[in-house]
């Protein structure tokens, strides 16, 4: 064995280099954004084909949007606390641009799961909205979302808004349990788990299956978003590195 083959890095840590990074985005977005599109196609389809629900009705269809849109913003936040152990604990390279990019598509959904939620409770609840534990703790999730994104942009100095958005991000993340759990530790009008919960799920199949359907589409949308957004954001990092220096260059060239 060389030298050289030691060296190489191999599978998940070779995309710590950024080029590498961005080569490997290049070959998989196109495959994973037609896939997520052609599944996103297909789950629609099979959510407009349910039957009324007894109680629900029409509204019913709103849960295969509502669901793995909640889905999504708490998954998203994983990543981001990903994201932040990466900084603080492993000093991986890529580990700030994963977080960051993750907050914005994480923001939307989680605005989508509320509104969304809004809609399906006004006919169910007769109000648009109740300062209900479920929905309030997800609330806060979208306030996280967007302090997070504002303090991002408010510290110029990578490394310095890396690290403080780290330590938010691992403290807003007491929120998640709280979101998952929020109907069973408190009285709450939400229903309880009706997919993952003991005794398996609660939904009927022809509900089930096109509600994991669309789940999976979200999260291969999710996934093509996110690596959109870090492949800007690795972009975006080098053209400003670029920027300083040819800044540093020009001072130094007028000094002398």
């Amino acid at each position: 064995m060389t030298t050289d083959a030691v060296k190489q890095p191999r599978g998940l840590m070779a995309l710590a280099n950024p080029t590498r990074f961005l080569a490997f985005v290049q070959i998989v977005l196109p495959y994973l954004s037609l896939t997520a599109l052609a599944l996103l196609a297909v789950g629609l389809w099979m959510a407009f084909s349910v039957p009324d629900d007894y109680q629900q009705g029409r509204t019913v269809r709103i849960m295969f949007v509502h669901v793995p849109s909640v889905w999504m913003a708490m998954s998203a936040y994983m990543v981001m606390v990903s994201g932040a152990l990466g900084v603080l604990v492993w000093r991986h390279p890529l580990a700030d641009v994963a977080a960051r990019a993750a907050a914005p598509i994480g923001a939307a959904f989680t605005f989508l799961g509320l509104a969304t939620g809004s809609i399906w409770g006004r006919p169910m609840w007769g109000t648009w909205w109740e300062w209900d534990a479920r929905l309030t703790s997800f609330l806060v999730l979208l306030i996280i979302y967007l302090g997070l994104i504002a303090l991002w942009h408010a510290i110029e100095e990578p490394a310095k808004s890396a690290r403080m958005a780290a330590v938010v991000v691992l403290v807003g993340a007491l929120n998640i349990p709280i979101i998952r759990f929020s109907v069973e530790w408190f009285t709450t009008l939400h229903q309880g788990p009706s997919v993952v919960r003991s005794g398996g799920p609660a939904l009927a199949p022809e509900f089930l299956y096109p509600l994991l359907v669309m789940g999976l589409a979200f999260l291969l949308v999710f996934l093509t978003l996110h690596l959109m957004a870090m492949r800007n954001e690795i972009l975006r990092r080098q053209i400003r590195t670029l920027q300083r220096k040819a800044a540093r260059d020009h001072r130094t060239g007028n000094s002398k």
